[in-house]
């Protein structure tokens, strides 16, 4: 990857994209990056399509803009990847991660026969609905970002997942989203 590594997230407001760039954010600024995070909203209403921006460097970073060419793409929400520009600007060296059941294979062939980027495929929500109860596929996608890229070790993402949810949910809640993130990590596939 490049200098600076820039992250799209593209989601819909309440799946947790922007909570998953601020928590990639914050474990590679512990784990001594340069970090930016910021989201992008439509209309501020639960369920509309935003994005959310992850930068991650070994020298400060002095760009303030959203992400154009990402070198990285997250989609949390297969409904919105036609209509939402998703693909666009991906670099041809690129990664795409898709929250799906679908195989990395399929998603090729329906979206991006042409394309150079790799795909990556994991079922985010039927993880986190089986770990947490809930369909929030951010954890899940989180973890899988941590293998195919490895920004940020597994060990320090899970550590930093269980302190922000212990603090704000408690320790049962802290572990599922643990078991959730590993879950990702293990079980992503790709071309």
């Amino acid at each position: 990857m490049t200098d600076v590594v820039e992250i799209r997230w593209h989601g819909r407001a309440g799946q947790g994209a922007k909570s998953a760039a601020y928590t990639l954010a914050e474990s590679a600024g512990r784990a001594g990056k340069y970090i930016q995070a910021f989201p992008v909203y439509g209309s501020e209403r639960a369920g509309a399509p935003m994005m959310a921006f992850t930068r991650i460097a070994d020298k400060p970073i002095r760009m303030h803009e959203q992400i154009y060419t990402p070198d990285v793409v997250v989609l949390l929400d297969e409904t919105i990847l036609e209509s939402a520009g998703v693909l666009k600007g991906l670099k041809p060296d690129g990664i795409f991660l898709m929250n799906t059941p679908k195989s990395p294979e399929e998603i090729k062939e329906k979206y991006a026969k042409d394309a150079t980027f790799k795909i990556f495929t994991a079922d985010g929500t039927t993880i986190s609905i089986e770990e947490m109860g809930r369909a929030f596929p951010n954890i899940p996608l989180l973890g899988a970002l941590a293998k195919v890229t490895g920004l940020v070790p597994l060990e320090r993402l899970s550590e930093d997942v269980y302190q922000m949810f212990a603090a704000k949910r408690g320790e049962k809640v802290a572990e599922a989203n643990q078991h959730a993130l590993k879950r990702g990590y293990e079980e992503v596939k790709g071309l």
